[in-house]
């Protein structure tokens, strides 16, 4: 998968240098990564929860971070939109949010 969107991520690590390590195993997961299906994303994570509008969120952390990617499964990418504390994800709307 190509991942759209990486500066965001990077950004939050800074603020919450604790997230660092699972973002990074993350990305470099998603990169590897060959989703051609929701079914795909849930084989290999299986705490993904698979939203409507191609959208996915993912728990980072042991849950203490969440997520949310928008998926073109067809071109092969993948769209941050939103990362934050489990707090901040549960402020927002996870099917319309567009953090980045």
């Amino acid at each position: 998968m190509h991942l759209v969107s990486l500066p965001p991520l990077l950004r939050f690590t800074v603020m919450h240098p604790d997230a660092k390590q699972s973002v990074l195993a993350w990305c470099n997961e998603v990169r590897k990564a060959r989703w051609t299906q929701p079914a795909d994303i849930k084989a290999q994570y299986a705490s993904a929860s698979i939203l409507k509008h191609r959208r996915v969120v993912f728990n980072l952390k042991g849950n203490e971070y969440r997520l949310i990617v928008a998926v073109a499964y067809k071109l092969g990418f993948a769209y941050v939109k939103f990362i934050g504390t489990h707090a901040e994800y549960d402020a927002v709307d996870a099917n319309t949010v567009e953090q980045v």
